[in-house]
Formats: structure tokens, C-alpha cells, sequence
């Protein structure tokens, strides 16, 4: 979406106001449950900008569960595993992640956490590489559990581990690279990282390519399918607003699919489930990354959760993104002392995820007093301030509205 400039003969809050006026996003805030607008000045302010840890709740969820509850549960019981669709909710709700990420049916399955998937994914992709590639490369910049979950895969399958950064990793890989882990968007600084270059710079070395989605999908187009990915995972619970602890996914590539050998085969992954063989025999496509009983109630609120997509394109979601921290950076230069505060986040939309983070000395006891004045962000040791912007009900008032009472603390 197009933006005006802010300049000095516009008052900010006067900007966002007409910027929210030309969104053609506003309405979907409706499917939120938010926060009332303060009616008074010196009310909290009332502004959510931590969608990126986990996402506000969207309203039609709680119906959703209490019928999950009541009815699917309470009244049809073991019934509901074919009766109300539960056998067959991970690949279904996969499907509906897909179009998210730039996937074609058939490649996503939804269940386990990111980490146990991680661990799915790295296995597999080392175990298609074959025994020649002894060495697994990992973004040395990643979220900790990756790294965790890296070092035991390779301590797993017996080979070495090596952290680069992203930029490293096309000098990095050899004729020994079986697989790499990287993260779309950096959890701490924001910054985008060039997937479709660095897959293919992955796949000329002859490795495959292993993607988090966590921070990226639901905020910006992906691409899985376009830019030839091998692997991906992701969470639910950030800008897919699927609820504390919400099951994540598994993207597998078509192509991989009748190789994919999953380090963890489960009974629900099992070409025949139900004939409860000694020997196992995996089942067909995506569904090979399913491993036990799926966690139905969380599944089911996700599924209702990602209603609040339907009639949204991701690219007006990505140039809302854009929009919404361009802003969100002016009113801050607006309202604070110059370097009071240092932007962490690239300025160039190709290197920035949807949030921006801010780097000050007392970062800490800055949030603090953020959300006690009613802006939610987060803090991320040592010295960074975080603001995730989802794009589906964060408006420019409420970002004008943070850049103020942020200035107002730092002041």
C-alpha cells in the first residue's frame, strides 16, 4: 500500500488516521479480540505489538472449542475421529497453512512442536543426502532450540556440525554439506533473510535446504513451492494466531516426499495405522511426517483460527507490513531524543520481516514501563526493544500510539 510522507506540517496521529482510512485491511481487526481504544488521555493505550510471539486471539475461536468440547467430545466422543473430521485434521489444516507459504496441497502436515519437527526435518534431509555429506551447516544467528536440536541431529547421525551466518553459507558449503538450517526472518533483529538465493546456492552444492518459518509466514510471502525448498517448519502460534502452544508444521517438497524417512515413525504415520503391524511401512505423501495421535483440541482452535484468513491476499498483508514499520520508524524519529534509541532492524524492505526492533541501554526497564503504560512489545536480552507488527489488526494508530508513549518513557 502506498504511504505519505510523514513531514513536519503533519501531525502523526493526523496521518494515521487517513493511512487507516485507505486500508484495505481494516476490517479484518474485527476478527480480533483486541484491546478498547482508550477514551481518555492518560488511559493505557491499548496497543498489541507482540503478534510475534504469539498472536491475539481471533473471535470466532472460543465458540470453535466449546462445541469441540461440548459436542465433538462431550456427546459423540470416539465417534468424532471420523465423524467431526479429527483423523484427518493435520493434512487438512495443512492445506489450509499452504496457500500461506506458497505451498500446493498435498505437502504440509500439521502436529508436534517446531522443535520435534526441526528434528524430523534435519534427520531426514541427512538421510537423503546420503552417506558422502558428513557435515550439517546451521545459521549461527538461529533460535537456540535450533541450534540444540541441531547438535543432537548430528550427533545422532555422526556427522559435523559448523554454524555460519547466512550471508557465510554459500562460501561455506561443500561437496560434504548434506543439509542446512536456516531462519527466514532473524527472532531478534528482524532482519529477512534471501531464502530463494540461498536455497539455490543449497542445491548447487548438492545439500538440501531446511527452512523455520516462524517468524515469516503470515507476514510476507514465502514461496515454498516457486523457490524449489526441500524442508520447512514453522509455529502456529505467532502471525497464524493459533493460541499458546499450538501445533506447528511440516512442509515436505513433493519430490522428497517418497524418500522422506522420518527419524521418528509413529503408528500415525503408518500406511496402515490400524493393522497395528510389528514391521513399519509409511504412509503415502506428507502424511509420513505425522507420528502420534494428533493434539485435537489445540488443532481444532488452530483450524478456527485461520479463518481469519479467508478473502486475504499475503501480498497485502506483506505491503501492510512494509507500511506499518516505515511508520512505526518515523514516528519514533518524530517523538524521541536523536540516538536515544538505535534501529537494529534493516531499513530495506527485501532484508525486513514485519517487526523492529530498537536497541537502548535500559531496554529492559524501558518495557517494562511500555506495558505498564498499555504497549505490549517485548524485550530480548541484553539491550533490544521488539514491536511485531501483524498486519491483520494492527492499525497506524496504534503504531502512532506506541511511538508516542515510547518517546514519552524514553523522555
Amino acid at each position: 500500500m502506498s504511504e505519505p510522507a510523514l513531514t513536519s506540517e503533519s501531525e502523526p496521529a493526523v496521518l494515521a488516521g487517513k493511512l487507516d482510512a485507505a486500508d484495505e485491511l481494516a476490517a479484518v481487526r474485527s476478527r480480533f479480540v483486541l484491546d478498547p481504544v482508550p477514551e481518555r488521555a492518560g488511559d493505557p493505550a491499548g496497543v498489541y505489538l507482540d503478534g510475534n510471539s504469539l498472536g491475539a486471539l481471533p473471535a470466532g475461536v472460543p465458540d470453535r472449542v466449546a462445541d469441540v468440547v461440548r459436542r465433538q467430545w462431550g456427546e459423540l466422543r470416539i465417534r468424532s475421529w471420523e465423524e467431526s473430521g479429527w483423523w484427518t485434521a493435520p493434512e487438512r489444516i495443512g492445506d489450509r497453512i499452504a496457500p500461506l507459504v506458497g505451498a500446493a496441497p498435498g505437502q504440509i502436515v500439521v502436529g508436534d512442536s517446531t522443535s520435534v519437527n526441526v528434528f524430523k526435518a534435519l534427520v531426514a534431509a541427512i538421510r537423503m543426502a546420503g552417506d558422502g555429506r558428513d557435515e550439517l551447516l546451521v545459521d549461527a544467528s538461529t533460535f537456540p532450540t535450533d541450534g540444540y536440536i541441531a547438535e543432537s541431529a548430528a550427533r545422532l547421525t555422526g556427522r559435523t556440525l559448523r554454524a555460519v551466518t547466512p550471508a557465510e553459507v554459500p562460501a561455506a558449503l561443500t561437496d560434504r554439506t548434506a543439509a542446512v538450517l536456516l531462519n527466514h526472518v532473524d527472532y531478534r533483529t528482524g532482519r529477512l533473510h534471501d531464502l530463494p538465493a540461498l536455497t539455490t546456492a543449497v542445491h548447487a552444492a548438492g545439500a538440501l535446504a531446511v527452512w523455520d518459518l516462524c517468524h515469516s509466514a503470515g507476514a510476507l510471502p514465502v514461496g515454498l513451492d516457486e523457490h524449489g525448498v526441500d524442508l520447512a517448519v514453522g509455529c502456529t502460534y505467532k502471525y497464524l494466531n493459533g493460541g499458546p502452544g499450538s501445533p506447528a508444521y511440516l512442509y515436505v517438497c513433493r519430490e522428497l516426499q517418497p524418500r522422506f524417512d522420518s527419524p521418528l515413525p509413529g503408528w500415525n504415520s503408518h500406511a496402515e495405522p490400524f493393522g497395528m503391524s510389528p514391521s513399519y511401512r509409511p504412509a503415502p505423501g506428507a502424511l509420513r511426517g505425522r507420528v502420534g495421535t494428533p493434539d485435537i483440541l489445540s488443532m481444532l482452535a488452530l483450524e478456527a483460527a485461520l479463518e481469519v484468513w479467508d478473502g486475504v491476499s499475503i501480498d497485502a498483508v506483506r505491503a501492510k507490513s512494509l507500511a506499518l514499520t516505515d511508520f512505526f520508524l518515523e514516528c519514533v524519529a518524530a517523538y524521541t531524543e536523536p540516538g536515544r534509541v538505535e534501529t537494529v532492524t534493516p531499513a530495506r524492505h527485501e532484508e525486513r520481516g514485519s517487526q523492529i526492533a530498537l536497541r537502548c541501554p535500559d531496554a529492559g526497564e524501558v518495557m517494562k514501563r511500555l506495558i505498564d503504560r498499555g504497549v505490549v512489545g517485548d524485550f530480548r536480552h541484553p539491550d533490544v526493544l521488539r514491536f511485531g507488527f501483524t498486519p491483520l489488526y494492527v492499525s497506524f494508530t496504534d503504531v502512532e500510539r506506541a511511538a508516542r508513549v515510547l518517546g514519552e518513557v524514553l523522555g
